[in-house]
C-alpha cells in the first residue's frame, strides 16, 4: 500500500529498454543453438564424420596397397578414407597417425609417390570443432548456473509473497482530483449533520481538545442496502481532505487462522502512518458478528475481531485516526463492538424521502439528455420505499431503453418503463398464454383491483396488466399516495384481502376445484405478512401485545425458537383466522361486485394494461358489502 503522498512532478516508468531485450533474447538462442550443435557432433561421431568405423593405420596402408581406396584426406592426425564403391569396405573409415611424424613416415611413401591414392592434406585448425568442445564444457556450466539463478529468484518470489499475504488489502483515496464531497450526496440531511462534526474533528482537533472533548474513534453506519453508506464515508474525506482507506470486513478473512488479525494490524499501522485518516470498513458484520452466538474461541474470524477491538482500544484520540463502519445488519454485530470507546456515534442512513428522492434523480439526471415532458416530481412520488441504489438503476435503465429505441433524449415513457422493470421486472412479451390462461389471468388480476379498490385503508391502484413480467403471469400494482413510516392492523389487514382477492376471483370464476397455481406467490405473502403480524408486532388476538424473536439462528444456521410448543400452536392458530378473515373478507367484495369483475376482466382482455385512471373510471359504481367492513 504506498503512502499517501502528493505525486506531482514524479517521473513516469520508463518503457522496457527493446534492445536490451533483444540482446537477451539472441543469448537466449544462440545457447539453444550450441546445445543443438553439441547434441548433433555427439550423435554423428567425431569430427562430424557421421557414423564412421575406425580402422588401424596398418589396416588402411594395406587397403592402400591394394587399391582398395579412392581417397584419402589427412586434417592433423585423423584420416577420412574413402573406399571404392566395388569394394567390400565401408565407403567411409576414420583411422589415427601418429601426432609426431608425416604420412611418408607412417609407411605411405609409395602410395603417395605411385599414386594409387588420391591424398589430400587439409588445414588442421577445425574452428567448428574447437567450438563444439568449449560448447561441451561451457553449455553445461551455464545451464547448472541458469537453473540455480531460477530457483533463487522463485525462492524469493515466494518469500515475497507470503510477507505480503498478511497485508491489508485496502484501496487508499485522497489522491483523486474530484473527491466526494457532501453535496455530491443527496438527501440524508440528518446523517450529514452527524458526520460534518467527525469532519470539523479531523480539521480543528485542537478546538475540541481545549474544552476537553475527546475525538470520537469509531462511526458506525447502519441503513438498508444501497442507501449511499460508503458514499457518505468518502464524503467525510472528502470534505476533511484526509487519506481515506476502503476494505471490505471479507477482505480480512482468509484460510489461515491469524491473517485476518494480521491485516487488521497492518491496516491500522498505515493508517497513522498516514494521519490524520480514516479507515473504512464495509460489511463489518462479516468478521464482527456476536461471538456467543458462532462459538470457537480460536476460530479465524473471532481472532480478527479480537484485533480490531484491540487496535481501537490501542491509539489515542490525538492520533486523528477515525474509524467508519457499515453495516446493514447491526443486530448481528457484537456488543464489545458498539459500546462507546469504540464506535462512539452510530448514524443512521435511512432510505431517502420524497424531497431526498427528487433531489437524488436530478443527480442522476443531470448529465443526461431529457424531454420536456419529464415529470421527475411524479416519478419520486411513485418510488416510496427505494433507496438510492434503485434510483440510480432507474436512470440508467431509462437511458438505456431509450438507446434501444433510438432516440436522441429520454422520455417520460422510457423512465416509467424502466421504473416498471426495475420494480416488478421486464415485460415478456415473447411468452404466449393459450385464450384460457389469458381468461385466468385477467379474473385473477381483476380480482386483486377491485378488492383493493374497495377497501378504505387500501393503497390505491396505479396499474394493471396481463401481460407477464419478472417471474408473474401478470401484475396488479398498488402505490401509496404518500411516504408513511408505519402501518395499523387496518391497513394490515386489507393487504392480506386484496392479496386472496386473485384467488378468490378464479374460484368464483372456475368453481372451487378450479384454482390454479398462479395464486402461489399471493398466498406466500399472505403467510409471511400474517406470521410477522403476529410474531413481530404484537397483532394477534389472544397474543395482542406479545412478540416473538424469529430471527434468531443457532450455530447451525436453524431459527431458535424461544417460546413453547403451546405457544407456538396458539400463533399457527392466529395466522390461520388472519389468512380465513381475508380469504371471506375479499370474498364478500368480489360477490357484491361481480358485474364489476366481469367488466374489468373484459377491459383486461382487450387491452391487456389498464391505468389508474382507467381502472378508477370502471369501478367507480362499486360497493363495500358489511361483511368486508373492519370499522365504520
Amino acid at each position: 500500500m504506498p503512502e499517501y503522498k502528493n505525486t506531482a512532478g514524479r517521473k513516469k516508468p520508463q518503457k522496457p529498454n527493446k534492445i536490451l531485450n533483444l540482446f537477451r533474447l539472441g543469448i537466449f538462442w544462440l545457447i539453444v543453438l550450441l546445445l543443438g550443435s553439441a547434441l548433433f557432433s555427439s550423435l554423428t561421431g567425431e569430427g562430424g564424420y557421421g557414423k564412421s568405423e575406425e580402422r588401424t593405420l596398418t589396416e588402411v596402408l594395406n587397403y592402400a596397397k591394394e587399391e582398395k581406396l579412392e581417397k584419402i584426406e589427412v586434417t592433423g592426425n585423423t584420416l577420412k578414407v574413402t573406399a571404392k564403391d566395388n569394394v567390400d569396405l565401408p565407403k567411409t573409415m576414420i583411422s589415427r597417425k601418429d601426432a609426431s611424424g608425416t604420412l611418408q613416415e607412417q609407411g605411405f611413401a609409395d602410395v603417395i609417390n605411385d599414386g594409387k591414392v588420391a591424398i589430400e592434406i587439409k588445414d588442421d585448425t577445425d574452428v567448428f570443432g574447437m567450438i563444439m568442445d568449449v560448447a561441451l564444457i561451457v553449455v553445461p556450466i551455464l545451464l547448472v548456473i541458469g537453473f540455480l539463478l531460477f530457483m533463487v529468484r522463485q525462492a524469493q518470489s515466494m518469500n515475497n509473497q507470503n510477507m505480503g499475504f498478511g497485508k491489508a488489502k485496502a484501496r487508499l483515496y485522497g489522491n483523486e482530483k474530484k473527491k466526494v464531497l457532501f453535496s455530491d450526496v443527496a438527501g440524508n440531511e440528518a446523517a450529514k449533520q452527524d458526520l460534518s462534526e467527525v469532519v470539523d474533528f479531523l480539521k480543528n482537533p485542537k478546538k475540541y481538545e481545549k474544552l476537553g472533548a475527546k475525538i470520537p474513534r469509531g462511526v458506525l453506519l447502519a441503513g438498508d442496502p444501497g442507501t449511499g453508506k460508503t458514499l457518505m464515508a468518502r464524503a467525510v474525506a472528502g470534505e476533511a481532505g484526509v487519506p481515506f482507506f476502503s476494505i471490505s470486513g471479507s477482505e480480512f478473512a482468509e484460510m489461515f487462522v491469524g491473517v485476518g488479525a494480521s491485516r487488521v494490524r497492518d491496516l491500522f499501522a498505515k493508517a497513522k502512518k498516514n494521519s490524520p485518516s480514516i479507515i473504512f470498513i464495509d460489511e463489518i458484520d462479516a468478521v464482527a458478528h456476536k461471538r456467543d452466538a458462532r462459538g470457537g474461541a480460536g476460530r479465524e474470524d473471532e481472532q480478527t475481531l479480537n484485533q480490531i477491538l484491540v487496535e481501537m482500544d490501542g491509539f489515542d484520540n490525538d492520533t486523528g485516526v477515525i474509524v467508519i463502519a457499515a453495516t446493514n445488519r447491526v443486530d448481528m454485530l457484537d456488543k464489545a463492538l458498539l459500546r462507546p470507546g469504540r464506535f462512539d456515534r452510530h448514524v443512521n442512513v435511512t432510505l431517502p424521502e420524497r424531497k431526498d428522492r427528487i433531489d437524488i434523480l436530478k443527480v442522476h439526471f443531470k448529465n443526461k439528455p431529457v424531454s420536456d415532458d419529464v415529470d421527475l416530481d411524479a416519478l419520486a412520488a411513485k418510488t416510496a420505499g427505494s433507496s438510492g441504489a434503485d434510483l440510480a438503476n432507474i436512470a440508467n435503465e431509462a437511458a438505456i431503453g431509450a438507446a434501444r429505441n433510438n432516440r436522441k433524449m429520454i422520455t417520460n415513457a422510457d423512465i416509467t418503463e424502466a421504473f416498471e422493470r426495475v420494480a416488478i421486472g421486464p415485460e415478456r412479451k415473447s411468452k404466449v398464454m393459450n385464450d384460457q390462461e389469458r381468461r385466468i389471468t385477467a379474473y385473477h388480476e381483476a380480482g386483486h383491483a377491485i378488492v383493493g379498490h374497495v377497501l378504505p385503508d387500501s393503497d390505491p391502484v396505479h396499474k394493471v396488466t396481463i401481460i407477464p413480467r419478472g417471474r408473474t403471469g401478470g401484475v396488479t400494482w398498488f402505490l401509496p399516495p404518500e411516504d408513511r413510516s408505519y402501518k395499523n392492523v387496518y391497513e394490515l389487514k386489507d393487504v392480506l384481502a386484496r392479496a386472496m382477492g386473485g384467488r378468490v376471483a378464479e374460484r368464483l370464476i372456475l368453481g372451487t376445484d378450479g384454482i390454479t397455481t398462479g395464486a402461489s406467490s399471493d398466498l406466500q405473502h399472505v403467510a409471511e405478512l400474517a406470521r410477522e403480524m403476529v410474531s413481530e408486532e404484537g397483532m394477534g388476538v389472544k397474543l395482542r401485545d406479545q412478540v416473538f424473536n424469529t430471527n434468531e439462528v443457532n450455530f447451525f444456521g436453524d431459527r431458535a425458537k424461544i417460546y413453547s410448543e403451546k405457544t407456538s400452536e396458539i400463533i399457527d392458530a392466529e395466522i390461520e383466522n388472519l389468512t380465513k378473515e381475508a380469504n371471506a373478507r375479499a370474498e364478500a367484495v368480489l360477490k357484491a361486485n361481480k358485474k364489476y369483475l366481469d367488466e374489468l376482466a373484459a377491459a383486461l382482455l382487450e387491452k391487456e394494461t389498464l391505468e389508474e385512471k382507467e381502472v378508477a373510471n370502471i369501478l367507480k359504481g362499486t360497493s363495500m358489502p358489511a361483511a368486508a367492513k373492519l370499522h365504520e
